[in-house]
């Protein structure tokens, strides 16, 4: 197996962990949660970096033509998940009373959880099949909003009643479907100039239609700031390892 494949899937491993680890923030200890803020914000300008600056450019490389449409789709895909099968709810954002208690609710978020961490393990595979720099650089991009994303599921879970076990569970779920997505494109390659610019569309909407908003709900510098300082870092790596 190619060095590129066996990395991918092992951060892929490493991307479902970090769900688990958001769910066992909710179900385990409260002062963590202070700090969630601040993450997303950074994970916000590393995505939105990463989408415009390298997924988008090496997609257009791949395929001119179709790199535009697919891109298109891969953010209206989101949007329709989010505005047709999950209800609104602040993404990384604890949840009380009664607002996820009802009928099946909990498991439609569950399911378009599950469909946008898919794109995300699709994302990562897509990255290492064009090179090792991309591939590292789009998963620590979605990584740094795993942590959330775990968060997320396990706040739902436990306003709806269904207990820590729950909770748990549905954020490994989430992770296991990001390993399935690395596994699709790492057994199906020839459909790279298809799967990194639709990735490269349900990464900017992540960045810029979801976290974004979260970020500018906050008042205050220091959170644009950690916007900036996501951008800065991509920078930076892009200054010191781009092309190794």
């Amino acid at each position: 197996m190619p060095a590129a494949y066996i990395w991918a899937l092992a951060l892929g491993i490493l991307a479902a962990l970090a769900n688990i680890f958001g769910g066992l923030v909710l179900t385990g200890r409260d002062w963590e949660r202070q700090y969630l803020r601040y993450f997303v914000a950074i994970g916000a300008g590393f995505m939105l970096g990463t989408a415009l600056l390298e997924m988008v450019p090496q997609s257009w490389k791949l395929n001119a033509t179709t790199t535009p449409f697919l891109l298109l789709g891969g953010y209206l895909l989101v949007h329709l998940v989010e505005h047709s099968f999950v209800a609104h709810f602040h993404f990384g954002e604890e949840t009380h009373g009664g607002a996820f208690l009802q009928g099946q609710l909990p498991w439609s978020v569950l399911a378009g959880l599950c469909i946008h961490t898919f794109f995300d393990g699709v994302a990562i595979g897509s990255g290492f099949l064009v090179s090792s720099w991309l591939g590292w650089v789009i998963f620590i991009a979605i990584f740094m909003h795993k942590i959330p994303e775990g968060f997320t599921i396990a706040s739902v879970m436990l306003a709806a009643g269904r207990g820590n076990r729950a909770a748990l569970l549905s954020a490994a779920g989430i992770g296991g479907a990001s390993v399935l997505g690395v596994g699709i494109i790492l057994l199906y390659p020839m459909s790279l100039a298809q799967a990194l610019p639709f990735a490269a569309g349900v990464t900017l909407y992540v960045a810029a239609t979801d976290l974004i908003p979260e970020v500018n709900r906050e008042s205050g510098i220091g959170m644009a700031f950690c916007v900036f300082l996501g951008v800065g870092v991509l920078a930076l790596l892009q200054f010191l390892f781009h092309g190794i």
